[in-house]
């Protein structure tokens, strides 16, 4: 609980700061921000550590399609600022960390009500209407509610329907009013933001767990055999 609270403070202040600098100070921002990432992945274990790249690796292929390819929404500077992708290695680790402090039934009740009272809020009361959120609130629940791993994906959503809502908030980034080529509504965050997060999640996930598999798989007897051979000729 101390790591994410601690995980926390820092990506609030990283998005505060952010919105007062400029290119240059963005930079630094990203090399403080990997630094961090890569003092805490020592700490980890190995398979904690994967996961936790594999989700800065499928989060960036994301943030490179969505905002700079797809424009359906923008980083205050227009580009993809440095500080992204380890940004969401931290918060990937903030839920981990969340997930374990926590009671599992709780958590992800909490998340599944908050999602769902978030996206028929952006159908009826909220500012903007948001469609295209509302689409992803079910994807989500469905997650929370069937996976082993619902314990964490709930607690990945907190944090990042908290950050969605302070970022957009004090302008660290904004989403566009409808899906460019779709002219679907769109909310500022839309309530179903985090159902994309926890497909970066569910990769790297599946991904660690096959290379896990990997390793523990014995190699084919007839590549033994081979082996052994080779050797006594030796």
């Amino acid at each position: 609980m101390i790591r994410a609270a601690a995980i926390g403070a820092y990506l609030a202040t990283l998005l505060a700061v952010d919105t007062q600098v400029g290119y240059g100070g963005q930079l630094a921002l990203g090399v403080a921000t990997w630094a961090v990432l890569g003092a805490l992945l020592v700490r980890i274990s190995a398979e904690r550590r994967v996961q936790t790249l594999g989700v800065v690796a499928f989060a960036t292929v994301g943030e490179v399609t969505g905002s700079l390819v797809w424009g359906v929404y923008s980083y205050r500077l227009h580009n993809l600022p440095l500080f992204i992708p380890p940004a969401h290695g931290l918060v990937f680790l903030a839920g981990l960390s969340l997930a374990a402090a926590l009671r599992e039934r709780w958590i992800v009740w909490a998340a599944a009500a908050g999602a769902a009272g978030w996206g028929v809020a952006g159908l009826t009361v909220l500012p903007r209407l948001d469609v295209a959120g509302a689409v992803g609130v079910p994807v989500l629940c469905a997650f929370l509610l069937r996976s082993r791993a619902r314990g964490t994906y709930a607690a990945v959503f907190l944090v990042v329907a908290a950050l969605e809502l302070y970022g957009t908030a004090i302008g660290t980034w904004r989403w566009a009013a409808t899906l460019p080529g779709l002219d679907v509504p769109d909310g500022n965050p839309p309530s179903g933001v985090a159902s994309g997060y926890i497909w970066f999640d569910v990769m790297a996930l599946l991904v660690a767990s096959r290379l896990r598999r990997r390793r523990r798989e014995p190699e084919p007897r007839h590549l033994l055999l081979g082996l052994a051979e080779g050797d006594a000729a030796n």
